[in-house]
């Protein structure tokens, strides 16, 4: 009952002087919706991360051939012949490995009917499916026996499937490849955006001697561009590393002392390196807009000492009447929470439409979550009752005669 008298009393202070009060609560106002669009947009960067991580694959490492040269331009790594399809077989008979996938890529134009599509082909094994975690939503996927026949078979990503066939289905028709026809056996399910910001599903499949014997050609028997590798377990990962790069060493007959013709990348580490970025991005994000709500804190303070000097008689007579010390600090406390909880709302819904319309004009990624507005009010309320403490402490310790006297 007390409370609510207080709290009724809070109100008729703040609507005794509408103005004041409404700018007063603007500094919470900003504080609040800026806190909650910024861990939004934080939010939604570390989603966008979380989800190309999830997409890539797991405990995946990425080996690329040695770099070539050519009228003295060093051309790269990946440009160079010096992995071969048996380095991939041998590195998949590794303890800790589970799957190994030779990958050997070109651009090519794919054509259906009126259609087509400028997309990378990438000639692999079954095992890709396995190590990419990635398996045909329509259709099936393409076997060893594929392989070791050269068939002319192909599986299409979400985005090529879409340019090349629209709402028909893809399975079972044929398309040409550099002018060669291949049975399109499945469709690939979405993966979205890479890392780096390259579409996944902007590609196809095709069997590995296929590309090396019939698309693309091959001036080096079963040499491949890259291998994708995938450990049993992220624990292993290290000594996999390892062991990976003694073996290539020894195939290829490498001499100590000699620079690797190879390069092995750990791509979950990779990842897990972008999301801790994207972790402290966010934060960063969230503590700059937090400013704001410290900058509103003395908003309320500077209002409620002025509040103070103009009740001070009111105060003095409260006290005459009975009204303890502690009753008159609540009093000037609650003042201040309301203030500071009214602005806190009035904020989180800008912060709610600003998170929309970043999401809509500018296309970027946003995610309200609850703890993100929870944060904002919380820190919001201890804004308001910190700075209001010292008004509200100010007010009880007024002497009744001398604050009856005040004019």
């Amino acid at each position: 009952m007390i409370v609510r008298d207080i709290l009724d009393e809070a109100l008729q202070a703040m609507g005794a002087n509408r103005l004041r009060t409404a700018l007063t609560m603007l500094g919470m106002i900003i504080g609040v919706g800026a806190v909650v669009l910024m861990l939004a947009i934080g939010q939604g960067a570390q989603a966008m991360v979380s989800e190309s991580i999830a997409a890539m694959g797991s405990n995946l490492f990425i080996v690329l051939s040695g770099s070539s040269t050519s009228g003295g331009v060093r051309m790269g790594g990946g440009t160079g012949p010096t992995l071969t399809a048996n380095d991939a077989q041998a590195i998949g008979e590794l303890p800790d490995v589970a799957a190994v996938a030779p990958i050997f890529p070109n651009n090519a134009q794919l054509i259906y009917g009126s259609n087509n599509w400028t997309t990378m082909v990438a000639g692999t094994t079954p095992a890709v499916f396995e190590v990419r975690d990635w398996y045909p939503v329509a259709g099936t996927m393409f076997t060893e026996a594929d392989v070791r026949s050269s068939a002319r078979v192909i599986l299409l990503g979400q985005t090529v499937a879409r340019n090349l066939f629209g709402d028909e289905d893809p399975v079972g028709q044929t398309v040409r490849v550099k002018n060669s026809p291949f049975l399109v056996m499945g469709v690939l399910g979405p993966k979205g955006q890479s890392l780096d910001g390259r579409d996944q599903d902007d590609t196809a499949l095709v069997p590995l001697t296929t590309a090396q014997r019939q698309l693309f050609g091959n001036p080096f028997p079963g040499m491949i561009r890259f291998m994708m590798v995938k450990a049993r377990s992220r624990e292993a990962m290290p000594h996999v590393e390892r062991d990976m790069a003694d073996l290539l060493r020894q195939r290829h007959r490498i001499r100590p002392g000699q620079d690797d013709d190879f390069t092995i990348r750990n791509l979950t580490q990779l990842a897990q390196t972008a999301a801790g970025t994207t972790r402290a991005m966010s934060m960063m994000l969230g503590a700059i807009a937090s400013v704001s709500l410290l900058v509103g804190g003395i908003g309320i303070m500077n209002i409620m000492l002025v509040s103070v000097t103009e009740r001070t008689r009111e105060i003095g007579i409260r006290m005459a009447i009975g009204a303890r010390r502690r009753d008159i600090l609540l009093q000037f406390l609650v003042e201040a929470l309301v203030i500071s909880l009214a602005g806190s709302l009035v904020g989180a819904a800008l912060g709610f439409f600003g998170a929309w319309l970043a999401s809509r004009l500018a296309g970027m990624p946003v995610v309200v979550t609850l703890w993100s507005v929870l944060l904002a009010f919380g820190v919001a309320a201890a804004v308001g009752v910190f700075f209001g403490f010292y008004p509200a402490r100010k007010a009880a310790q007024l002497r009744p005669i001398e604050a009856l006297r005040y004019q």
